[in-house]
């Protein structure tokens, strides 16, 4: 007889790991649901759960020790997101400043941005947003309109870009925009890292009606001049960089949508393990019980895909994690739709009330479908790159 396995894989957490989770949890419960959206309701951030987050060192597990990081993945981040956002605290700034930011800036930066840029964003000390949507394009990088052109040896960026979170929290932003490749003419995706305070880069705020303390902008970018050092990584690398990024982005979207889900399910069982109607519980009735029961194993099946696309980013395998990363962000942001709302049937009209605090994940979990890239999108992704059907688009 084979010995067991004692190394844990993808399906099963290390003790570090668990005990990561445990924490985490214990963090969010001292601030709660009610200290987020009471921010989140007043348009303000929440400074202090961000702070500790960092000093404890949560925010930046998942970059390199030498810059003040934890040294651990996009596996332990994602950790560190669910469980926030489990106990009522989804940070969308998580998906954004440590895992885009802090993962390309790691990956590609110079040794000047790395010390520069890490250790703030490790200790939560600094934030930096992230800018590749645009009017006309999307997400679409292809299409982007942003351009960067050289003027000595600075660049000049012009182009406009929306729906980017945290601008007003954030110290700079990582921007896409596009370089003309001296070998072949055609333009190239490549990042550039822009102060807030950079002349010609506007930002004004866009009125939404997600209940969240980052609000979304619009920037327009004006022929802003920067130094040729802020340009990261090589500008002829084009969609790696830029892959690099977003494969962990779509991990800790559908970690937030996890997030999100697991903590409506938790309200709604508990409000269906102790509402009496006719002398039971309601959910001794399997029309509440069998539903509430299909969304957790809905969450659960979209958790594993997303351990799947962190196991695989971390082990250094891009492509197949990008394939797996699509299919967690698509999976969570269905299954946080549909507990969300099975939560908020099950309570019925207390569903609504800003006591129970559903109602506005209804709106947050809307986001896991429609960003960072659209479910549809993700279709087309599966069906050309894992099926091998002809492309649509």
């Amino acid at each position: 007889m084979s010995a067991p396995r004692t190394t844990a894989g993808p399906l099963v957490e290390t003790p570090e790991q668990t005990a990561l989770r445990r924490a985490v949890a214990d963090l969010a419960a001292r601030y709660g649901q009610a200290y987020f959206q009471d921010k989140a309701r007043a348009g303000e951030p929440v400074t202090e759960l961000w702070a500790e987050a960092g000093k404890l060192g949560y925010l930046g597990v998942n970059l390199p020790a030498e810059y003040g990081g934890g040294g651990a993945g996009i596996t332990e981040l994602s950790i560190v997101l669910e469980e926030l956002g489990a106990g009522g605290c989804p940070l969308l700034m998580m998906v954004v400043s440590p895992a885009i930011c802090g993962t390309v800036i790691a990956r590609f930066g110079t040794e000047e941005q790395r010390r520069q840029w890490l250790p703030g964003l490790a200790d939560g000390s600094r934030k930096m947003a992230f800018g590749i949507t645009e009017p006309d394009a999307g997400s679409n990088s292809h299409r982007i309109g942003t351009v960067a052109r050289r003027d000595g040896e600075d660049w000049l960026l012009s182009g406009r870009k929306v729906f980017i979170s945290g601008i007003d929290q954030a110290d700079a932003v990582l921007f896409v925009g596009r370089t003309e490749d001296a070998r072949t003419g055609k333009l190239r995706p490549s990042l550039f890292v822009v102060p807030r305070d950079t002349p010609g880069f506007e930002y004004r705020a866009i009125p939404m009606e997600l209940v969240a303390p980052e609000k979304q902008y619009q920037v327009f970018l004006d022929d802003v001049r920067l130094p040729a050092e802020a340009l990261v990584g090589d500008e002829d690398a084009g969609l790696l960089q830029l892959f690099a990024g977003l494969n962990p982005e779509r991990i800790m979207t559908a970690a937030f949508s996890i997030g999100v889900a697991r903590r409506a399910l938790a309200t709604a069982v508990d409000y269906a393990r102790t509402r009496t109607v006719w002398d039971v519980p309601i959910g001794a009735h399997q029309g509440i019980a069998h539903p509430l029961a299909q969304c957790t194993i809905e969450v659960e099946l979209a958790r594993l895909m997303m351990q799947k696309a962190a196991h695989l980013y971390d082990a250094g395998d891009d492509l197949a994690a990008g394939e797996a990363a699509n299919m967690a962000k698509y999976a969570a942001g269905e299954a946080a739709c549909r507990a969300v709302d099975q939560a908020v049937q099950t309570l019925g009209g207390n569903g609504l009330t800003q006591e129970y605090g559903l109602a506005a994940l209804l709106t947050a979990t809307r986001v896991g479908r429609v960003a960072p890239v659209s479910r549809e999108m993700i279709l087309n992704y599966v069906a050309q790159h894992t099926l091998g059907l002809p492309r649509s688009y």
